[in-house]
């Protein structure tokens, strides 16, 4: 069988559509509360290199998947650039803040970054070597936008207003930070692609937050030049761009980019990604996380419409967010099945 993720990525007719999961690994498995449970922190199994690559490993041995993708989380950036970060029960992420020039000089770089990410890479590569032949292995990282808004407000907010009116206004200092994330962000890639990753994702996952020329500035440029950065690096190595909720916007950036696929939102209709968005780029998506939660016929019928209206050449079967812990592991079941059966049935569709 041929790594379905990769033949689509790089232009060829897959042997079947692929599918992998945002969130593939985590909580809404017992096997992850287990071992969560008794390791006690989340920073502790994301640094754990024997930890995180059994939690990649987790739902590949239970679901017929295309893709590992490796464990760990967008926010690992800014502390290994020395911010303090902590994640609490029922609160999510806390974060040392940048809201300055100051702030934006004082944070690490370099070596320095990289030195206390290697653990996630050794990961990577544990995972590698691990993987089934058709599997491919993803590594990803928070898009400068993204990462930089949890550093502006110190973790989750509710919308995130700080960090979109440094946005508006296109502070000196924030523009000094997204470029900083620019840079940090394509080597620690890098050495995710190094190490074994196969194809890399880019999460925007606040870039529906933006208006329309913020959404340009902040969003598209800062992830083409990456993109452009990590193609000059690594010939051939797929990238994946999701900008969550970017609604119209994810046809500019899919063109604009360069990523040879663009994740999209459980709000897009699936004929629009079929006839308009699979033109510029791969299409990833975008099952609803509600609809798998709900299942059943409801959820027959969303994947129905998606693999009807976006040929498996052109598309990667996902959720249009992460999945949530509330899943019931046999709707993930009856979903993969479902893919297979309407691809089989319709031959036509490759």
């Amino acid at each position: 069988m041929d790594k379905a993720l990769l033949s689509v990525l790089t232009g060829r007719t897959p042997e079947r559509r692929p599918i992998w999961m945002m969130r593939q690994a985590g909580r809404y498995l017992p096997e992850y509360r287990k071992l969560r449970t008794e390791v006690g922190s989340f920073l502790e199994l994301c640094y754990t290199p024997e930890l995180a690559c059994e939690v990649t490993l987790q739902p590949l041995r239970r679901f017929d998947l295309d893709a590992a993708i490796l464990f760990a989380d967008i926010l690992l950036i800014p502390q290994a650039m020395g911010l303090d970060l902590s994640f609490r029960e029922g609160e999510g992420p806390v974060l040392g803040t940048v809201r300055d020039m100051g702030g934006v000089e004082a944070l690490d770089g370099g070596d320095s970054v990289l030195d206390r990410l290697a653990p996630v890479t050794d990961t990577v590569g544990r995972v590698a070597a691990k993987l089934d032949d058709h599997v491919t292995l993803i590594g990803f990282c928070g898009a400068p936008w993204t990462v930089a808004s949890y550093m502006i407000e110190g973790g989750s907010s509710p919308d995130r207003r700080t960090a979109r009116l440094a946005a508006a206004r296109g502070d000196d200092w924030f523009e000094a930070l997204i470029d900083r994330l620019v840079s940090v962000s394509v080597d620690y890639l890098s050495s995710q692609i190094a190490a074994g990753a196969e194809v890399v994702q880019i999460f925007d996952s606040w870039a529906g937050d933006l208006a329309a020329a913020e959404f340009e500035r902040w969003s598209v440029a800062p992830v083409a030049r990456m993109v452009a950065m990590l193609k000059e690096r690594h010939p051939g190595v797929p990238v994946i761009g999701f900008p969550r909720a970017a609604g119209l916007g994810y046809e500019g950036f899919a063109r604009r980019t360069g990523v040879d696929a663009v994740g999209v939102d459980a709000s897009v209709p699936p004929r629009w990604l079929g006839d308009v968005l699979s033109r510029e780029a791969v299409v990833q998506g975008n099952i609803d996380p509600v609809v798998l939660i709900a299942g059943g016929e409801t959820l027959d019928r969303a994947v129905d419409r998606l693999t009807e209206a976006v040929p498996a050449r052109r598309h990667i079967l996902n959720l249009g967010h992460g999945i949530v812990p509330q899943t019931p592991i046999d709707h993930v079941e009856r979903m993969v099945a479902r893919v297979r059966h309407n691809d089989g049935r319709d031959a036509s569709g490759c």
